[in-house]
């Protein structure tokens, strides 16, 4: 319709309202449907009047060309012109196209433009708005199972800040290898959750889904890698290839990685691209452009955990606290993501959850988890609870209760009131306690609303160690705490830490689980860092070692 449109404009010399306004009061005579919805579009277009349909074209942008314009780096006219030329509809293509020198080559363009464009750059994502990871993972898991079943797609990844598991994250974006993805873009472009439609071509498309943007991209299988890898980023981690690229007297762009001499590029998967770098496979958590690459051509990676490590769940909440599901719901659950062994670990009486467990229930719970270890015998569930931190250091439950747990998790809640001294002592206080075997969430930050206490943790995980207490990352979306730059500090401070769920009903259990990892390998963990990435007997033991001391 719009095209049509705007072939009506062109015949009829129309250039601006003054022209738009006496032809619609006598338009031609029409027949077909097209043209008839045409002449009501511009109808349409002139009652609005331009500044409305220009404010409204661009809200329908894709967010980075939106964001790029409204930097002030370049004009409508300039902003079409890199669209209808380059292709470019997110930052990732016009980083492509500023390493490409494709951008001066534009007419209106040159190299002081290309400059602008390149420096607007650092700072275009800082003003896309973000959002939780868990938010992100959740919209996108439908997505990928759709493309999973859709003929001619190869295999479908996330990308961008998602697939690197920043907490929060700017761009929703999928890469789909595909040798044809019509059916795919059709289908998609009629799901029932899109808003808006802000781009659709051969091989692209950017909806509007519950006011985020999610672009697919559908590169063919023999490109699908040098994509990919770009799409990711991040941009420094890019910036360090290339120039590896152009110290071997070669060429990495979004096209793949382009050897001396000629050749055809390699592009059809990263692992091939790193591989022609001379360097191992750089998993996506760590691409950050500090010291991934240096480490990667010393040999140095480490060999970081994965979701198939966990042996266990040593976090998570029932009915009996503030959790949905029943103890045997969540054991059953447990059993069937193949662990070894969970904890049932339900509020203590003066947290500011909705429910709590109170001192007398501990005997009652103790007695329905006893009837489901005979109902789930392939699952060893512990009994445990996640303890408040009183305002004196003092635990929420007495020790004649806790004794009788097979573990027990210690917790800050407060929002404010206690200086990061009196904090640091209460989780001093704390880890000092024989029967504390855990420190959970230790930041107590809630994304993307709340940053969390500003400790000194380098004393923190000293205390851990010496005490022999495990520190939390917990997979909850609104935590995702310690995030990885604190857990990198953790480990390297020879900190054993446990990766949990914190889940309060079953469906969420793996999700949190994947979550968890996700930010324990931004931080660089392994699995002989993790205690749940071990069997159930060395679980137990350090729980008795700490007893015993």
């Amino acid at each position: 319709m719009l095209r049509r449109a705007a072939i009506l404009v062109q015949q009829h010399r129309i250039e601006t309202d003054a022209d738009l306004g006496p032809f619609l009061e006598s338009p031609p005579a029409v027949s077909a449907q097209a043209d008839r919805e045409a002449l009501t579009r511009l109808q349409h277009m002139f009652d609005a009047g331009a500044w409305v349909l220009r404010e409204s074209a661009i809200a329908d942008l894709p967010t980075d060309l939106r964001w790029l314009f409204e930097s002030g780096v370049v004009t409508v006219d300039q902003l079409s012109a890199l669209h209808a030329a380059l292709g470019a509809a997110t930052a990732a293509d016009l980083s492509a196209a500023v390493d490409a020198q494709a951008i001066r080559r534009l007419p209106a363009f040159g190299p002081e433009a290309e400059y602008a464009i390149a420096a607007a750059l650092i700072d275009l994502r800082a003003a896309v708005p973000r959002i939780p990871l868990g938010r992100a993972a959740a919209m996108i898991e439908p997505i990928l199972d759709r493309l999973a079943r859709t003929p001619g797609i190869c295999s479908a990844t996330p990308a961008g800040s998602l697939r690197r598991g920043q907490d929060t994250v700017g761009d929703v974006e999928i890469v789909a290898a595909a040798d044809e993805p019509s059916a795919a873009i059709e289908e998609l472009s009629r799901l029932p959750d899109i808003s808006r439609l802000l781009h659709r071509s051969s091989r692209r498309l950017y909806l509007l889904m519950d006011r985020i943007q999610l672009g697919v991209r559908f590169p063919e299988p023999a490109t699908a890698g040098a994509v990919l890898l770009h799409v990711t980023g991040s941009y420094a981690h890019l910036d360090a290839l290339r120039a590896i690229a152009r110290e071997r007297g070669g060429r990495l762009t979004i096209d793949g990685y382009f050897p001396p001499g000629g050749g055809p590029p390699v592009a059809a998967r990263e692992e091939d691209i790193y591989a022609a770098l001379e360097l191992p496979f750089i998993p996506p958590e760590i691409r950050q452009g500090d010291d991934e690459v240096p480490a990667a051509r010393r040999g140095a990676l480490p060999a970081l955990v994965s979701r198939a490590d966990m042996r266990g769940d040593l976090h998570m909440h029932t009915s009996w606290s503030d959790g949905r599901d029943s103890v045997a719901q969540m054991a059953e659950a447990c059993r069937d993501l193949g662990y070894e062994y969970c904890a049932i670990t339900d509020h203590s009486p003066h947290s500011a959850a909705s429910r709590n467990l109170s001192v007398d229930d501990v005997k009652r719970q103790a007695d329905e988890i006893a009837a489901v270890r005979e109902q789930v015998p392939s699952l060893t569930i512990l009994h445990g609870c996640e303890v408040d931190i009183l305002a004196d250091g003092r635990l929420d439950m007495p020790d004649r209760v806790l004794e009788r747990l097979d573990i027990v998790l210690a917790s800050l809640h407060e929002r404010a009131g206690h200086t990061p001294a009196q904090l640091l002592r209460r989780y001093a206080d704390a880890m000092r306690h024989p029967l504390v075997n855990v420190i959970t969430h230790p930041t107590n930050r809630i994304l993307p609303h709340r940053r969390g206490y500003d400790l000194d943790y380098d004393r923190l995980f000293e205390t851990a160690v010496e005490t022999g207490t495990i520190v939390e990352i917990d997979g909850a979306p609104a935590h995702l705490d310690m995030d990885g730059a604190l857990a990198r500090r953790a480990v390297a401070a020879g900190v054993t830490v446990v990766v949990d769920s914190d889940a309060h009903r079953t469906e969420v259990l793996d999700r949190q689980m994947r979550l968890g990892v996700t930010t324990a390998r931004r931080g660089w963990v392994e699995p002989r860092h993790v205690v749940n990435a071990r069997p159930l007997a060395e679980v137990r033991a350090l729980v008795a070692r700490k007893r015993g001391a």
